[in-house]
């Protein structure tokens, strides 16, 4: 049984661990990098391309440390940053690791994009806009066809509803693999987003407990 969780109750799961100064977004890199590893793996990619699409909140911050991660492994790190402000500790990191920015995401070719965009912050106005619509806009064409880059998603696809699973707008990248932190949220287990989010694997960082106290939105049948 999968148990999906509102925005607000992940929030409200997390704020004594934060407070407590846990690492929460450390724990939630460090398994993202993880599972764009094995994504390069089943592409045999050794030394994989991968492109983060950056957004202003803490979904951007675990793209970045997880990207720092992969690049100090040696794999092609590129970093689009698409929020009115960048995590600036995860940026450092990375930058430091040997990943670069660049300007425009059409022009990198990768195995592998992290939709790092937005998250469950964005429950008032989940679809994307400005530059963010227009770069996803401009990747969605090529992401057909054998050779298409594996979207992996952080905590949920950008564009969707956290809470209730619509999608506003049709300009959201599928994910192949979406890595959603602490809970399900309950917009991954219902509506359109189902479609969209690919495989969806759940990660423990720490507030399994806290959650395991509140009443679950949805339940869904594995």
């Amino acid at each position: 049984m999968r148990h999906g969780y509102s925005a607000q109750q992940i929030r409200d799961a997390e704020a004594p661990h934060l407070t407590a100064g846990e690492p929460l977004m450390a724990r939630a890199a460090a398994a993202l990098a993880d599972a764009v590893r094995e994504v390069l793996v089943g592409r045999d990619a050794a030394r994989g391309r991968i492109l983060l699409l950056v957004g202003s909140g803490n979904n951007g911050g675990d793209a970045l440390f997880a990207g720092a991660s992969l690049a100090r492994d040696g794999h092609e790190v590129s970093i689009v940053e698409l929020g009115s402000r960048t995590h600036a500790e995860g940026l450092h990191a990375a930058l430091e690791a040997g990943a670069r920015v660049v300007a425009d995401a059409a022009a990198v070719s990768a195995d592998v994009i992290v939709d790092g965009i937005l998250g469950t912050g964005a429950a008032a106005t989940p679809a994307l806009r400005g530059r963010a619509r227009a770069v996803v806009a401009s990747l969605l064409p090529a992401l057909s066809g054998r050779d298409a880059a594996a979207v992996v998603a952080v905590d949920i696809p950008s564009g969707i509803d956290p809470d209730d699973g619509s999608v506003p707008d049709p300009t959201v990248l599928p994910a192949d693999v979406t890595v959603t932190f602490g809970g399900y949220k309950t917009g991954l287990l219902r509506g359109d987003a189902v479609r969209l989010a690919g495989d969806v694997r759940l990660v423990d960082i720490g507030i399994g407990d806290d959650l395991a106290a509140m009443t679950p939105v949805v339940e869904v049948c594995e």
